[in-house]
């Protein structure tokens, strides 16, 4: 089985049923999508090997779909590039996979061109122009199986830690991906919805293909993006509504309603991930959306798919239990280890690790970061973390954020999650700064609540009866807002960077 065969079943089911839609207006059926996927893999096999790399550089886009399972139909691999990096990003990646071909939208392409200053030169192609238009006019490809094993997903990590690095991910992955979330997150069908309002280079793209495999229509909103209002009003357009936000949009998302408890009736589920969903805003949106939630842990070398809190966990009133990530997923095991690679006890902090049919087969043209990263058959993640007795795991922090003080180590989380449940405090981020006498310090970074003036005697005292002094940040840094990537995640980078340059304290 091949990921074109989730579209081509679907299409001889349902054919003339919507299947892509541009906020209420439906675009394609499933069968015009399936000819326009099928005549795109004609042409590109008549231009480029199979096997090669298509690029995609664009804001959200109806087209996505065509070109997804038109590459996967010519048994190509997709290039999704995160279009809110700068050009000179998009560069060092296109100069790293090197596809055959790039589509770009047109705000982008110009900059592109511009940025590809080298002697090699990909065909770019502008999405929605013209000569977009005539790589679907000639006869549709007969679709063929795929090798398993062949490069489906060339996904580049989002680069908040510095270069980006390819995570190879083929069919085999991503079809565990999908069988994965079908076991366990979603039950679908076809009159389900899928809201892409989260990137669909990352993330949103990556659950297309177990939508699609079960007749969901795909919506786009017409921003292009996530507008919390938007969103809410498509709810009320469109049936069995799912989407993947980020922690950040669902507290958006929150905070645009017109009053509490109103979510609307279209509004199916929200699965969050990829970045820390702190208990106090989850208990907030439980009581306004109700139990609509599901949470998945997992990065881009082991797709969405690591571990799941179900939505029944949701219904509990443990805080441990809702400041976790939760159970191993269908198809996947989990450990938890020391350095040596042992397992740490229950309630021990170890690093998380992972294996699994999900699991990328290493980093493209890296073969040392390769080999750091997957050791003995087993994903080593890099985050930290410790798994109880009925094995659900809670994430402390990625190894390279713990903050090691006067010998002690201090995990960014906890700090965070005291510091929120403070009324005045909206976000906050937690970070390490160099330090003579201790090695390093706890640094806060606090974005308040509109029109509120925070006192760090009032952030103390409010630590000081949560955590343990030695975890009391010794310094608070108040924001206007947190430096996010388009994903949603903190750049705690940047918040490394400004601690390197003088910065005015507000008490």
């Amino acid at each position: 089985m091949s990921l074109f065969s989730l579209l081509d079943r679907t299409a001889r089911q349902w054919p003339q049923a919507g299947a892509v839609y541009r906020g209420t207006h439906c675009l394609q059926t499933w069968s015009v999508l399936r000819q326009r996927a099928l005549s795109l893999a004609h042409t590109l096999l008549h231009n480029v090997p199979a096997g090669s790399r298509i690029a995609i550089v664009s804001e959200n886009s109806p087209n996505y779909l065509e070109l997804m399972f038109g590459t996967w139909a010519a048994h190509q691999a997709v290039v999704p590039i995160n279009y809110k990096l700068h050009p000179q990003e998009i560069a060092q990646i296109i100069l790293d996979a090197e596809p055959a071909w790039i589509f770009a939208s047109p705000a982008l392409a110009d900059g592109l061109k511009g940025a590809l200053d080298s002697d090699w030169q990909p065909r770019v192609c502008v999405i929605g122009s013209p000569d977009y238009e005539h790589l679907f006019a000639g006869p549709a490809l007969t679709p063929k199986p795929a090798d398993p094993e062949a490069l489906a997903w060339l996904f580049y990590t989002s680069g908040t830690t510095g270069r980006s690095k390819g995570a190879m991910l083929s069919q085999r992955n991503l079809m565990a991906l999908t069988l994965s979330h079908l076991a366990d997150v979603e039950s679908l069908d076809e009159h389900c919805s899928q809201i892409h309002a989260a990137p669909m280079s990352h993330g949103s793209g990556m659950y297309i293909p177990a939508y699609v495999a079960r007749g969901a229509r795909q919506v786009v909103p017409s921003s292009g993006g996530f507008e919390p209002e938007e969103f809410l009003s498509l709810c009320h357009e469109h049936t069995g509504v799912g989407a993947f936000l980020a922690p950040t949009m669902v507290q958006r998302l929150r905070q645009a309603l017109p009053h509490p408890s109103t979510a609307p009736p279209g509004l199916r589920s929200i699965i969050y991930g990829g970045g820390p969903m702190y208990v106090q805003e989850l208990k907030q949106s439980l009581a306004a959306f109700g139990q609509v939630f599901v949470q998945i842990y997992g990065q881009g070398e082991s797709p969405m798919t690591i571990t799941w809190l179900r939505r029944e966990d949701h219904t509990r009133t443990d805080d441990a239990i809702l400041g976790s990530v939760g159970i191993a997923r269908t198809g996947v095991d989990v450990r938890v280890v020391d350095s040596q690679g042992q397992d740490v006890a229950a309630g021990d902090i170890g690093e998380i690790i992972v294996r699994g049919d999900v699991v990328m087969s290493g980093y493209w043209r890296n073969p040392t970061g390769t080999a750091e990263a997957l050791r003995d058959g087993w994903l080593y993640t890099g985050d930290m973390g410790s798994r109880d007795d009925q094995g659900y795991i809670t994430l402390r922090d990625r190894s390279k954020d713990v903050v090691i003080s006067g010998g002690s180590n201090i995990y960014p989380r906890e700090v965070e999650e005291a510091l929120l449940t403070h009324p005045d405090v909206s976000e906050v981020s937690v970070v390490g700064q160099r330090d003579e006498a201790w090695g390093e310090i706890v640094i806060a970074f606090v974005v308040p609540r509109t029109g509120v003036r925070l006192r760090t005697e009032a952030l103390d005292a409010h630590c000081l009866e949560r955590i343990a002094r030695f975890k009391r940040p010794k310094r608070y840094v108040v924001l206007e807002t947190l430096p996010k990537n388009s994903y949603g995640k903190v750049l705690k980078r940047s918040l490394r960077e400004m601690l390197e340059q003088p910065l005015i304290d507000r008490p």
